[in-house]
């Protein structure tokens, strides 16, 4: 058996056979392992091929000791059988061990920052996270994009999550597709149409109305960030970005947080989604500050890492840009545009001060900088026009 700990996790791997003959070793070991740590518990299954209920009671014993949700993952079929027979399905959150799928040989039909898309055949697609992404937040995803289905949002069946090499992936349905940046770049004759549609298809988010708590509140979301600023930020300060936060208007409507072009495909002609890993529940407006942050701001600063993951040229997505907030607002002449984007620059700045305490890793490379230029240059003087930006935008 081996025991790991890694980011404040960890991961049990159970082996073989666990039975009265040696499940007193097993509990020794683990328990041995736990004492005096306050790290999340994860059982990983996928080399166990049996467990008596002397194993079961030492999991028993491991759940009521840390009084806490105890995932079991990757899960046998004939395991898992026994854990449903015993009730422990119940008990415990258990996960079957998921099959497996190869892309050798796939065409690769999208790429962002989280992972890449490649059709598997006529009528599914494989998406494959980056090797960082775990467990919990691609099952969110998937658990996203049903919730979005069932909401009457334009979003493909996300059926199971499977193992693609050392990574994770979601298989989704998908017949004749690609990606609408691919096809504004591919067909320069229906471009307008295409943004056309991109707007129809980011009103239509704006404007769904969902349950309570069917996705997490982009407040919680950057509050939690907001948190994880203690290493470069004084209290005072992230007391400010939480008074900022505070500020954000509560809706009951859907923000997707990464609406660019090489995220949204094309099946059938309608405007589908299938990157849903950061929606949330808020105001438009924050939706619009991420697509200024990616089809605005990107290609002039990162042209090379916005074209991989959008599709075309930069100069053709700030062309999508520019002629999707025109038609979203329903400006007529560039002046109003110019101004809008002052406005919409100062909420960007605030999401760039946030981004370290997401973990990424440049941001986090460069969260000195972000801070005294963004943070003390921008956002502290702005403080009171970024919270009227949120109530009136």
């Amino acid at each position: 058996m081996q025991i790991t700990e890694n980011e404040g996790k960890i991961t049990v791997y159970l082996e073989g056979r666990i039975d009265t003959n040696n499940a007193p070793q097993v509990e020794k070991e683990i328990f041995d392992a736990i004492v005096g740590k306050t790290s999340d518990i994860v059982i990983d299954a996928e080399n166990l091929e049996y467990i008596s209920s002397a194993g079961l009671r030492v999991l028993m014993k491991l759940r009521k000791s840390i009084d806490k949700q105890l995932p079991v993952i990757n899960v046998s079929r004939d395991v898992y059988d026994i854990f449903d027979t015993t009730g422990f399905t119940e008990l415990f959150d258990i996960k079957k061990a998921l099959r497996k799928v190869s892309v050798e040989g796939c065409e690769k039909i999208g790429e962002g920052g989280n992972g890449a898309v490649y059709r598997l055949d006529e009528d599914k697609i494989v998406k494959v996270y980056k090797p960082w992404m775990g467990h919990e937040a691609i099952e969110r995803e998937r658990t996203f994009a049903k919730t979005a289905l069932v909401n009457g949002i334009p979003s493909v069946i996300a059926y199971d999550m499977v193992r693609v090499d050392d990574c994770f992936g979601i298989v989704f349905e998908m017949l004749h597709s690609d990606t609408l940046g691919h096809a504004m770049r591919d067909n320069p004759e229906k471009f307008v149409d295409y943004v056309d549609q991109y707007v129809a298809l980011a009103k239509t988010l704006h404007s769904t109305h969902v349950p309570k708590d069917s996705f997490t509140t982009i407040q919680t979301v950057m509050h939690g960030k907001a948190d994880n600023l203690t290493r470069w930020c004084s209290p005072e300060e992230i007391a400010l970005l939480h008074g900022i936060i505070d500020s954000i208007p509560e809706t009951d409507t859907i923000t997707h947080n990464d609406l660019h072009p090489g995220n949204i495909m094309i099946q059938d002609g309608e405007l589908v989604l299938i990157d849903m890993p950061e929606v949330t529940m808020g105001p438009s407006v924050c939706d619009l500050t991420a697509i200024f942050r990616d089809i605005i701001s990107a290609p002039k600063n990162k042209p090379d890492i916005i074209e991989r993951s959008v599709g075309m040229p930069s100069e053709m997505i700030m062309k999508a840009g520019n002629l999707f907030f025109m038609k979203y607002n329903g400006f007529t002449d560039g002046k109003q545009l110019e101004e809008y984007y002052k406005k919409l620059g100062l909420l960007y700045a605030l999401n760039v001060v946030l981004v370290p305490g997401s973990g990424n890793e440049e941001a986090v490379k460069n969260a000195d900088i972000i801070m005294n230029n963004l943070l003390r240059g921008v956002v502290i003087p702005n403080e009171q026009t970024i919270k009227g930006l949120f109530r009136i935008m």
